[in-house]
């Protein structure tokens, strides 16, 4: 049993459609607090829609977002370390949504949705974490790869 995270950060919804479908991705469980983007396709209405024409399904836990004073602390100081202790502080009190999850990732094939391309540095591999001492499952990070040409030159980025 696996969970698999997924950031959509670089990537329009069918190259992310692609990585869910090349990882046996069956649901797509949204982990924003506000499950909003200026992404085209990448909005609560308009992810769930794609997702379900494409009979995958979505489920939001807005319980397992990161709350708005740990993030707007982050993007005024850019500690990490801060924002990784308010996030755990804050996920002790989910056990609920961490349990809901846990049974989620134990019937169906999930990716915890959230921006961020590295996975490093987004919450999401700390509810991954969680979810895994709950119902000891293995994680596995898909990377985000998508080629653009610059100036002439390929870049990649993961």
């Amino acid at each position: 049993m696996t969970v698999f995270t997924i950031g959509y950060e670089g990537l329009d919804i069918d190259d992310f459609m692609s990585l869910l479908s090349e990882h046996g991705i069956e649901t797509v469980v949204d982990i924003r607090e506000l499950p909003l983007s200026r992404k085209p396709g990448f909005s609560k209405k308009a992810l769930a829609n794609v997702l379900n024409l494409s009979g995958l399904e979505y489920v939001h836990i807005v319980e397992l977002g990161c709350p708005r004073p740990v993030r707007d602390g982050y993007r005024a100081d850019g500690d990490w370390k801060r924002y990784t202790a308010g996030f755990l502080k804050y996920l002790k009190t989910q056990k609920d949504a961490i349990a809901e999850l846990a049974d989620l990732v134990q019937s169906s094939t999930c990716a915890l949705l959230c921006y961020e391309a590295d996975f490093n540095f987004c919450h999401r591999s700390m509810v991954a974490d969680a979810v895994s001492k709950q119902c000891d499952a293995d994680i596995e990070h898909i990377p985000v790869v998508k080629a653009a040409t610059s100036a002439g030159r390929q870049l990649a980025f993961a």
